[in-house]
């Protein structure tokens, strides 16, 4: 068997459905929180969710890079299997869902910040109405959203409306997904909140970089001054949902979308081994917390596996979503049962494909595929070597010829997922290639009104579409 999701509804004792909020971050390192000890992070506030829910200390983004890792959020699936192959490609329209799955079960449904599933590379833009891979298409009934990476004063689009703001982008994503909120208390409700932070091209306001080392460098400083910027805005969206009174039968899952980068160092990768885009840990562990105080009992830590493809089962199993709504199969497996228990071991192995290369996690060992075409492979026991150091392949015989031949199993499965065997109808239309925004038709009355923002300039004079 290759996938496994665990149903069957969890029903709240005031038998009212959870709120759910997603908040993701852009880039942010494992080692990137207070709560381990970062040598000049401090984020208060995501400490503070991690006191008063469940920390997940192996924590995995679907993919090292940031389009395919969302594309698994809202799939359940590796994303090979919706076609974001990397960063910039657009989802398949034909993929069902966790918001569409929450919709039809009552949910109201909102996007708020950095999207990146339609296939346009560059700096953030406006998503325009007429993007068929919008937000809405996806099952968000309202948006305030960019294509890609945004910062400070950020351009965006209400539902395909532009709309200009001044400010941190965090603390202005999060206000208006309270402000959504707010208006929609009533009924429970889905905000999704990715940021574009820490993102490069890095900047951040000063008030947010007071604190760090003086001698720091202008860009790493800007980097950790945006890490820090989102703590705050979670302190201001965990103070919103307590003066609403809704914190307590709200769930708030934070995590980030791959792992960090160079320019935090290895403090920023919490000691792990590669950066974002490499399969090594350090690309694709990542920190995630849980807080939903009328589920989970505070300060829990759990060592057990887990993957963004596992968001989908697990809010499927919470609402109690039918699987046969679903596009399979599921990578992910529902962790609702860590909630109020531990499991010492995972019953499915987490698989990743990017590109060429992929992984097989299978509780303390893991399966590295350096190269898919080639079939060459190493093995690591977790446990023992948190650097992957050691290739203990010749000492595990057998449980590394157990890896590859599950590894190459599901390889199949993902093939017959590329090639549309999924969808009932199989593959309606041929995946489209991603482009720069600004080499398509909708932007190009834009480029000269955008010419001089600071986020576009120089990445426009580099295309050629500006002198």
């Amino acid at each position: 068997m290759l996938t496994i999701c665990l149903f069957g509804s969890f029903k709240p004792k005031d038998k009212q459905l959870p709120n759910i909020v997603l908040v993701m971050s852009d880039d942010q390192g494992w080692g990137q929180v207070g709560y381990y000890n970062h040598p000049i992070l401090k984020t208060p506030n995501i400490d503070a969710m991690a006191v008063n829910g469940l920390r997940l200390d192996r924590f995995y983004a679907g993919a090292p890079v940031c389009s395919p890792t969302r594309a698994s959020v809202l799939t359940g699936r590796v994303n090979d299997r919706s076609a974001v192959y990397s960063h910039g490609v657009p989802m398949r329209t034909q993929e069902r869902t966790i918001i569409q799955l929450l919709k039809d079960a009552g949910y109201q449904t909102a996007h708020f910040g950095k999207w990146h599933l339609d296939g346009l590379r560059g700096p953030g833009v406006p998503i325009f109405k007429e993007d068929k891979r919008n937000p809405g298409f996806f099952g968000f009934e309202e948006w305030l959203s960019v294509t890609n990476f945004f910062d400070i004063d950020p351009l965006m689009s209400r539902n395909g409306e532009l709309v200009e703001y001044k400010g941190s982008s965090s603390e202005i994503i999060v206000n208006e997904a309270l402000k959504y909120i707010e208006e929609h208390k009533d009924k429970p409700f889905c905000a999704v909140i990715w940021y574009g932070s820490p993102h490069d091209p890095w900047s951040s306001l000063d008030s947010d970089k007071q604190d760090l080392p003086e001698d720091l460098k202008k860009t790493e400083k800007n980097y950790l001054g945006e890490i820090v910027e989102i703590d705050k805005s979670i302190g201001v969206l965990r103070k919103g949902l307590k003066d609403m009174e809704l914190a307590d039968n709200t769930l708030v899952w934070f995590n980030s979308d791959n792992g960090g980068l160079p320019i935090g160092r290895k403090a920023g990768v919490g000691g792990l081994k590669g950066f974002k885009g490499s399969m090594f840990e350090g690309g694709i562990r990542v920190p995630c917390v849980i807080e939903w105080p009328q589920k989970i009992k505070g300060g829990k830590v759990s060592k057990l596996p887990a993957s963004t493809m596992d968001i989908f089962p697990t809010l499927a199993s919470i609402v109690g979503i039918s699987s046969d709504k679903m596009v399979k199969p599921l990578d992910g497996i529902s962790i609702m049962n860590l909630f109020d228990s531990e499991d010492t071991s995972r019953k499915e192995p987490i698989p990743f494909k990017h590109m060429n290369k992929g992984a097989l996690i299978d509780n303390d060992f893991k399966l590295l595929v350096k190269n898919i075409r080639k079939k060459d492979y190493a093995l690591y026991d977790l446990h023992n070597d948190k650097r992957e150091s050691i290739d203990v392949a010749e000492q595990y015989p057998e449980k590394f010829q157990q890896l590859v031949e599950y590894y190459e199993k599901w390889l199949m499965s993902v093939k017959n997922s590329v090639a549309g065997k999924d969808y009932e109808n199989g593959l309606i239309e041929p995946d489209p290639k991603s482009k720069f925004w600004w080499d398509t038709p909708m932007y190009e009355p834009y480029i000269d009104q955008w010419k001089d923002r600071s986020e576009y300039k120089n990445r426009l004079k580099k295309a050629n579409k500006i002198e």
